[in-house]
């Protein structure tokens, strides 16, 4: 009877165990419901329908047709497609080196160890609170080719300032200043990683005889490599979603001379103003393409570049 009772108890742990698993997985799965369900109704879903969409004449007032391929061959002979797309381009392959370059220069200087840093830390990151639409305003006045106030420093000093905003060649250079003044996130995350670097590497290079810049180029620059992944990936997936800024700054037009059409100010164009549900579908997945296209490029790459600390 002993041996009876003992192995039912040692039966019994088993299932004891499993009840209590069973809950701990039902809880858990109470807990992340909201965002499930926030996933599967506000992502997947449209998401599976979008591809739907992409193949069809569909305008939200009207379900539409099935017509193939016609939206994705009509996108390839419309000329403000591919000038929204070199548009696009041209800000990304500018502006995020630009922001890296920057970013890690201003994150170096603000680690330093001097009195009142946390101060300058502050100024750096406040314009990053600034919403897209005010900061759009302000650099339409700080801008403006005939009162602004930049223009008017240049003319104090006898330079006759560009056309900025107004004109079709320096548009797009003024809006990467105008997104390079809001790094301040971009810095707080260098900041980060430069607090991760362990100070007995500085140290050791200290003893080799190392100047400020071999122990930045041999030692700051690998160790903070995956934080300029990260912020590359990330600044590259905003870059191709540019909208706020240009669309605020030329009231939906693009003006100059398209200069200022980015490829999601016209995918919004066409599916909001006018209903081309379908067209702009086929606009998204076409940028959902270029996107993890080289996302996956640069995942690829970052075997050569990026290092890791142990490894």
């Amino acid at each position: 009877m002993a041996k009876l009772a003992d192995s039912v108890q040692v039966n019994a742990i088993p299932s004891a165990r499993k009840r209590a698993l069973h809950r701990t997985n039902v809880t858990g799965w109470l807990f992340a419901s909201p965002w499930a369900i926030g996933l599967l109704c506000f992502y997947a879903i449209p998401m599976l329908m979008s591809i739907y969409f992409s193949f069809t004449t569909y305008s939200i007032l009207q379900p539409g047709e099935f017509v193939g391929m016609n939206n994705y061959r009509d996108l390839f002979h419309d000329p403000l497609f591919w000038k929204s797309i070199y548009n696009t381009i041209y800000f990304t392959v500018f502006f995020v080196p630009l922001s890296i370059f920057f970013g890690v220069a201003l994150a170096m200087m603000l680690n330093m160890k001097v009195k009142g840093m946390a101060i300058f830390r502050t100024i750096f990151f406040l314009p990053t609170l600034v919403p897209q639409v005010a900061l759009a305003v302000l650099w339409m006045w700080l801008l403006h080719p005939n009162f602004g106030l930049v223009n008017g420093m240049l003319a104090h000093i006898g330079i006759d300032g560009p056309s900025w905003l107004g004109g079709e060649a320096w548009s797009k250079p003024s809006l990467i200043l105008m997104s390079l003044w809001g790094i301040g996130q971009a810095v707080v995350i260098y900041l980060a990683g430069l607090g991760d670097i362990p100070d007995e590497y500085y140290e050791a290079a200290q003893i080799d005889g190392a100047n400020w810049f071999q122990k930045t180029r041999k030692v700051t620059l690998p160790l903070l490599t995956p934080v300029i992944f990260y912020n590359l990936v990330m600044g590259m997936i905003g870059a191709f979603q540019q909208f706020t800024l240009p669309y605020t700054l030329t009231k939906g037009q693009g003006t100059p001379a398209n200069s200022m059409t980015f490829y999601v100010m016209y995918l919004y164009e066409n599916g909001f103003r006018y209903f081309k549900m379908g067209y702009a579908s086929a606009m998204a997945w076409i940028l959902f393409i270029i996107v993890m296209a080289l996302t996956g490029i640069i995942f690829i790459t970052s075997k050569r570049w990026v290092h890791y600390q142990g490894k």
